[in-house]
């Protein structure tokens, strides 16, 4: 009874806030008033996060605590985007499997196929291990000159790797989390679509779901409706820290989202409007096995584990996860603009307390 009743507040809410008046995201009262003690740290003038939580396709919790923006105390609400970091990699795989799907590269084509440019250390490896992290590329962050100051993009870990003519296993022999593999994809899905990464997503994802303010950011070529900005605490201030010189690669980090367009995408990932059968069948299929904490193997963009398919999102000033038990349709998604801390604790938390009586 209690997910019908919050179900019905969150409606009545809804069409309060479509009158035509601006209000924040409506603070539900949770099925147990422990989630806002857990999100206490959040609320008031610092720093905040946005939570939803989503059972059979339906938001029962959904809230926005502390502020988006601290400059002009701008609230955070379940429209606020915030830049997903690594969350981001889910949507690269699946614009990969999309051109999969439309026969225009196939997951076992050779990298090089589509950047010939790579040197032979790159020559065995294919698409598929880009997508679960097996294909041993040194991490273009150690590549980078220490006083760099300029922002790289996915071109440009392309010419930093052309330069190395090494990997840092045999590939398919080993696994790695790898943010070149996934920057290499962003440039992969622009070759073989005839279009551009930010363009491809556009149209073939975020708009045909309804993800309407979802955007792989672009500076200078692209707003973001409703920004949620980065901050980090320092000496017990907050500064803000919104960007880094990584933080225009998007193939591993660069969209950005809000917890009302990722309710669509999960909803997406439950039937076919979006990806065939198959394509979903490979994105949440065992991959390759990892040594991390709480990931016995990883699949394509996501981790998994047992009945759990997850992942975390660390950029500067961004700490995101996205947690999804789909046999019992249970999603939940924290998005945050802080350094810190890493939210999959308090989304395991916050599950829990539906788990228990779905269980």
């Amino acid at each position: 009874m209690h997910i019908v009743r919050h179900l019905r507040g969150w409606i009545g809410a809804m069409c309060i806030a479509g009158s035509g008046s601006v209000m924040a995201a409506p603070a539900l009262t949770p099925p147990d008033p422990g989630i806002d003690a857990l999100m206490q740290r959040y609320d008031g003038q610092v720093p905040g996060a946005a939570v939803l939580v989503l059972h059979d396709g339906k938001p029962v919790f959904r809230r926005g605590y502390g502020l988006a923006v601290l400059e002009d105390r701008t609230a955070v609400t379940a429209q606020t985007n915030f830049r997903l970091a690594s969350v981001s990699k889910q949507f690269t795989a699946a614009a990969i499997l999309l051109l999969a799907e439309d026969g225009a590269l196939t997951l076992d084509d050779p990298l090089k196929r589509w950047l010939p440019s790579l040197p032979a250390a790159a020559d065995a490896i294919t698409l598929r291990q880009l997508l679960s992290h097996t294909s041993g590329l040194l991490d273009y962050e150690d590549l980078m000159a220490a006083d760099a100051t300029a922002q790289v993009h996915d071109q440009d870990v392309l010419h930093l790797l052309e330069a190395q003519d090494r990997t840092y296993f045999t590939p398919g022999t080993a696994y790695r989390y790898s943010n070149s593999g996934y920057a290499l994809l962003a440039l992969v899905v622009g070759k073989a679509s005839g279009s551009d990464f930010a363009t491809f997503l556009r149209q073939r994802i975020f708009l045909p779901l309804g993800m309407r303010d979802s955007v792989a950011h672009q500076d200078g070529v692209d707003g973001i409706a409703r920004r949620a900005y980065g901050y980090s605490e320092v000496d017990g201030r907050w500064q803000r820290t919104d960007q880094s010189v990584t933080s225009a690669v998007l193939g591993d980090g660069g969209i950005y989202s809000s917890v009302d367009d990722l309710a669509r995408w999960d909803a997406a990932l439950y039937d076919q409007r979006l990806l065939k059968a198959t394509s979903l069948t490979q994105m949440f299929s065992p991959a390759t096995p990892t040594a991390e904490r709480d990931v016995p193997f990883y699949s394509f963009g996501w981790r998994l584990n047992g009945g759990a398919h997850w992942h975390s999102g660390e950029s500067i000033g961004f700490r995101n996860v996205i947690l999804r038990y789909p046999a019992q349709r249970l999603t939940v998604i924290v998005l945050s603009n802080r350094n810190a801390p890493e939210p999959y604790p308090l989304a395991l938390q916050i599950a829990r307390r539906w788990l228990d009586t779905l269980q």
